[in-house]
Order: structure tokens, then sequence, then C-alpha cells
């Protein structure tokens, strides 16, 4: 490469660099003092680029060269820095280098001589960075949130002055902003507490002053999961099993199991002893840190703009964000959609309003308090009936929403027609994601041990997940399983669920969701139902290829399944187990390579059927089922 198109290339990449700059979108007013006036100074840069490069014919002077490629890395770092929305500036840098920048070695232009000029002036003057219209607006909205702190609602008239100067006229623009801003927190994380607070607040003052100003936002019609309405699909290993919501601190338990870090330190200090997914007992309380889960979670919130809040950002207390003027937004924005609510609205303006509670309600615990605390939940109940299929779905995952904040659990179970309703819906909602969610909130009220042990009484209730889980398709059907593992962690309510059918959807729907429909089933026969699964037609069968072919996941729950059956149900249950095609190697295989709890479960399906196959009635093929690696087996097992 000659020098002459090594120098002529890196300017054009200066003036590149220039243009891409001054093209980049302006950031919301917090940070814009800094930026804009960065951005301005980057268009007149340009020109003086352009200007250069038009000029040169051969290579740069040495002192030209030099400064040329410092330049060139200031610019990058500027780019990025706006770009990632920090509240700095490298404009100070740009200013020592244009002023030892050689221009007199070129024949400028009187006019790109002039911006020369100003360009060195207005980096030089600090006064300069900020923008005065910029400051003002700032600072009026910082006396607003000061305010709002205090309890004190702004004036609409204020509220339109502002939002009109900072050209947000309309709830789509308002939500954008929004987003933006939760990027940006998200970006920051914990490397600037200070702005991350104030943005949170600002968060909170737009969604008040959209709905104040511009109504609730419309309703979409979701086909994502149902607790991220309309998104991209959450993965339900990113849910914690307890809480239900998006983890943000995994961490992992002597089962296995992994679950956020403060559900599951609530569910241990409360004297637990027990994995809530498995039943299993715990050999030890240590809690591991997930980091490749919770690395996956960051990655895929970030695909997705979902802000994900750490540990760090809240208070380790209660789970709040400390930040009083986003708390006395959120209950303004609250009481003012409630309020709106409590004056029986047309159906289109019900519909906005609840999803716009629905849309507040997943944010977090402080607005799932506030919006139960402004009397939310006896107004909702009038629209889980609902004819409108969209309104009925925003109504129960509202609902679904705030049953997740703890407190929020007994103002639901308390409130009359509220649980009555959620059946309804659950048993014969408008369409599948309301079933779901119905479903969904019945788990979530079930985390609490008294209201599981009233759910799990309940025909109802019992009837209309069986139903669910036959029946729909797979999230809503994973919902209802997960809810009625949760009814079988209470020994009294396994009569209401054998009576209802249970085991009889779970032979049907094994081989479809092996995992969760296994781990139900051992469940319900570690508290009692065993001889009920050994008459159950199908049943043995079904685990037994489970065992033989199923999932790793979920063998270990087969293996405890069928030795509890085994126990109860005798010899005919050993004998079908026995039919299934390579049994023996399955069952050899889960005491080599399964877990502590796995490895004993297989042993004594090897050791049951060994005595089964040396019984003297049984053909010589039976008594041969597991003679293969007998001496192996002695000493496995020695």
């Amino acid at each position: 490469m000659s020098p002459e198109f090594s120098d002529r290339k890196l300017v054009q990449s200066l003036l590149l660099l220039s243009r891409e700059i001054s093209l980049l979108p302006s950031l919301h007013f917090l940070l814009k003092l800094s930026s804009s006036s960065v951005i301005r100074k980057f268009k007149l840069l340009a020109f003086v680029f352009e200007e250069i490069l038009r000029l040169l014919v051969s290579f740069l002077p040495q002192s030209a060269l030099l400064c040329s490629k410092e330049l060139y890395v200031v610019l990058q770092r500027t780019k990025t820095l706006i770009e990632d929305c920090s509240n700095g500036s490298k404009i100070d840098g740009i200013a020592t280098l244009l002023d030892v920048f050689p221009f007199k070695e070129f024949d400028l232009s009187d006019d790109v001589k002039e911006l020369v000029v100003l360009l060195k002036k207005q980096c030089c003057d600090a006064q300069a960075l900020v923008d005065p219209f910029a400051e003002n607006l700032r600072q009026e909205v910082l006396d607003m949130l000061d305010h709002i702190e205090k309890g004190i609602v702004p004036e609409q008239s204020k509220l339109v002055n502002v939002f009109e100067r900072l050209g947000l006229h309309d709830s789509s623009s308002c939500g954008e902003e929004i987003e933006r801003l939760q990027d940006e927190v998200q970006n920051l994380g914990s490397a600037d507490r200070n702005l991350t607070v104030q943005m949170v607040a600002l968060i909170g003052f737009l969604r008040y002053a959209k709905c104040v100003l511009y109504g609730a936002s419309s309703p979409k019609r979701s086909t994502g999961s149902p607790r991220f309405d309309g998104e991209a699909p959450l993965p339900a290993d990113f849910l914690c099993p307890i809480n239900l919501e998006l983890m943000s601190d995994p961490v992992v338990v002597s089962t296995g199991q992994t679950y956020d870090r403060s559900s599951i330190r609530v569910w241990i200090d409360s004297g637990r002893n027990t994995c809530p997914k498995t039943g299993q007992i715990l050999a030890h309380t240590n809690l591991i840190p997930n980091h490749a889960l919770k690395n996956l979670i960051v990655l895929w919130c970030r695909e997705n703009k979902l802000p994900f809040v750490t540990a760090e950002t809240n208070n380790e207390s209660d789970g709040f964000t400390v930040n009083k003027a986003a708390l006395e937004a959120t209950k303004m924005t609250a009481s003012f959609l409630v309020n709106k609510l409590r004056v029986s609205p047309s159906t289109e303006m019900a519909s906005r309003i609840v999803h716009e509670l629905r849309t507040i309600a997943k944010t977090d615990s402080q607005s799932r308090a506030c919006i139960a605390e402004s009397g939310a939940i006896p107004l909702l109940v009038g629209y889980l009936g609902s004819d409108n299929a969209v309104l009925q779905v925003n109504a129960v995952t509202t609902i679904l929403n705030l049953s997740i904040f703890e407190a929020n659990k007994t103002t639901i179970m308390e409130t009359d027609g509220v649980v009555d309703g959620v059946l309804r819906v659950l048993r014969s909602g408008a369409t599948w994601e309301a079933k779901g969610n119905a479903a969904a909130t019945v788990l979530s009220l079930a985390s609490v041990q008294t209201y599981r042990r009233k759910l799990g009484r309940a025909k109802r209730v019992v009837r209309g997940l069986v139903d669910l889980a036959r029946m729909g398709p797979s999230s809503p059907r994973r919902d209802a399983l997960a809810a009625i593992l949760s009814l079988a962690g209470e020994r009294d309510c396994i009569g209401r669920l054998l009576e209802g059918g249970v085991l009889e959807m779970a032979v049907e729907i094994m081989n479809e969701l092996p995992e969760e429909v296994v781990s139900m089933v051992a469940a319900i026969v570690k508290r009692g139902g065993a001889m009920a699964l050994a008459v159950t037609d199908g049943a043995i069968g079904k685990l037994s290829t489970v065992l033989t072919d199923g999932p790793e996941g979920a063998k270990e729950f087969a293996a405890s399944a069928l030795v509890s059956v085994c126990r109860i149900g005798g010899e005919e249950v050993v004998s079908q187990m026995a039919a299934t095609p390579r049994i023996q190697k399955a069952v050899w295989e889960l005491m080599g390579t399964g877990t502590g709890r796995s490895r004993r479960k297989a042993a004594s399906l090897w050791r049951t059927l060994r005595r089964w196959a040396a019984e003297p009635d049984h053909t010589h093929r039976s008594r041969t089922v597991v003679h293969i690696s007998t001496n192996m087996a002695d000493d496995f097992m020695s």
C-alpha cells in the first residue's frame, strides 16, 4: 500500500467517523448536556475533514499524520461513549489535538478556516459543553422528580409543557423513551449508581405522565410467554420455580435444582429442609452460584431488550429498588389508573387501563405492591368473566403478576370473587393463554402452605388443572403440571388429586412431557399415591419406558416412583416392570452414572428384580431378566 493511499484512507476514516457521530440519535435529556454539544461539533468537524480530503494530493505532513492517528483513536472512543450512553465526554482530548493539528499545511478555504477557529473555541470553552435549552429542561424535570418524591402531584399544564419540549407527543414516543432508559439502566448496572437511580426515577415519572397525558397504552394480542406479554417467549429455565420471576441471582441447592437466591433463602430460613421442586431432603443448605445460567439470562435480556435487575441495585431486605421518587411516581400512576377503572369505563378503555396495569405489574415488587395498595384487585374481578378475550387475559395476567409479590397473595385469597374468577378462567377461559395464566396464578398462590392446602382440596382447581394439562398447548400445559406438582407437596391434597384423574392424565401425556409428568407422579407416590398408581392402567409400563429411554432428568423420578410402587404392588407390578425391554440395562446404568439418590433407588430396583427372577414359579426367561452381570452387581453392592 502506498503512503499516499494510506494517508488518504486515514483522512477518509476520520471523515466517516465524524459523520457517523454527527448522525447518532439524541440521547435522553439527562445525558444530552454533553452528547448534543459533542454531536454538533462533529458535524462541523466533518466539513473540515471533507475539505482536507479534497485538497490531499500527496502524503500528509508528519505532524498531521501523527495528529490524525490520535484523532482517529479519540473519535472511536467518543462514538463508543455516546453509543454506550455514558455521561462523560472526550471533547477535551479533541480540543488538544485540534490545537496542535497543522491546519496551515493545507490550503483551506476561508469558510473552513473559520470553522476550525470556531471548533477550537468551542472545544476549549467549558461552557460550550452545556446546552442552555437542555440544561433548563433537565432542571425542570429534576424539580418535578423532587416534588414527586415528596408526594406532590405535578400540575398537568407543566407536564404538557415539558413533554412538548422533550418531543414526546404521544403514548408511543413515551413508551420508546422508557425502553431506551431501561436499556441504559441495564447497560450501566452498578457502574454509576447515582445515574442509575436517577434514570429509574425518570422511568417512573414517564410512566405516570404518559398515562395522565395520553392515556393507557392500547393492548396488543399476545403470542409470547404469559410472564412477558407479547415479547420473546421466556425460556422456562430462566424462571425461579418458587416465585415465577426471572432469576437475578440463580443458585444451585444440594439436589441440583436451581432457584433465585432470595426465594430459596426465604424458603430455608422458614424452617423447611426440602427441595421445593422435588420434595427431596436437602443434604445441606449451601447455595452454589450458577454463573453460567446467570450469564445466559443477562445475554437473553440484552438481546430481547428486557431489564435485568441485579441484586446490587436492590435493597437486600425486601427486594425494592432504593428510590423514593420512583416509588412515589409508581403510586401516583397506580392510583390514577385505578381511579379511572372505578368509574366503569367502556370495554375499550377498560382494556387499555388493565393492559397498562398488567405492564406495570410485571416490572418489580415495588410496582406490584403499589397497584395492590391502590385497590386494583377487587376491580379486576369483574373483568375475569369478560366476553372480550383480550380484556380477560389482561385481567388474569395482572392478577398473576400481582400474586408474585408475597404480601399480595393474602389480598388475592381474601378478596371476594378473585379466586372463583381465576378458576372460571382456568376451566373456561376464552384463550389458552388466559387458562395458562390462571394455572400459573394457582401455582403462585400455592407457594404458601395454607393456600396450597385450600386450593388442593378444591375439586374445581384440580379438575381445571388436569383438563388443561391433558389438552392444552405446551406452555399452558407446563403451567398446569407445575401447579399440580406444587399441590402434590401436601399429603392432604393427594386424595383430591387422585379423585380428579391426575394419574390417568399422567399416563396419557407422559410421552410428550416426561420430565414434568414423572416428577409430578413421583411426588404423588411419595405422599400416599403408590397403590393408586399400581392399579392405573399403563402407568407401570410408561414409567419403565421412561427409565429405559427417557431424558436423564426424568429417570431418577421414574426410579423413585417404581421403588415405592413395587413395595406396595407386589409381584404383579414387578412383572410388568420386568417385561419392559432393556430394563435391566437401564437400571444397571443408573446405578453407575446417576446421582447418589438415583443410584440408591436403582440399586433397590435391581434387588427387587433379582428376587422376583429367583422365584421358582417363573419361567427361565423371567429368571434370567437380571442374570446378566450378576457378579458385577454383587461387586457393586458389596
